[in-house]
């Protein structure tokens, strides 16, 4: 099953993060651009044409991310996102991380409106 397929799950802790090859194998199936911020984070950086697309952009994240009931942390620069994902109740990765990055993905790729630079 594709993570896109999977919806995000609840998480209030008592279980332990992603580590070692779990959590390459999820960091396999997103995007190369998505970092890896030492083994409790993973990071997107993403560049748009201007504010107000990059804000369009950021609310479609939004709506994505309360349907998912998993929230990314986001900063905005102008025309330049980056998107932070880890679980904070168990203080670093799990499944639902990946699962709204590939979801992040397909939207970012799939918006034919965005016209981003390079």
């Amino acid at each position: 099953m594709f993570l896109t397929d999977k919806k995000c799950v609840p998480c209030e802790g008592g279980v332990a993060p992603l580590k070692g090859q779990e959590l390459r194998d999820y960091a396999s199936q997103i995007d190369s651009a998505w970092r890896l911020l030492g083994q409790d984070k993973i990071q997107r950086n993403l560049d748009f044409t201007d504010f107000k697309e990059a804000m369009g952009f950021i609310n479609d994240v939004a709506n994505l991310a309360e349907s998912e009931g998993h929230h990314p942390d986001i900063h905005i620069f102008y025309n330049k996102v980056t998107l932070e994902l880890w679980t904070h109740a168990i203080r670093g990765l799990s499944e639902n991380d990946f699962i709204l990055a590939a979801k992040i993905d397909v939207l970012y790729t799939s918006n034919a409106s965005l016209k981003r630079t390079a």
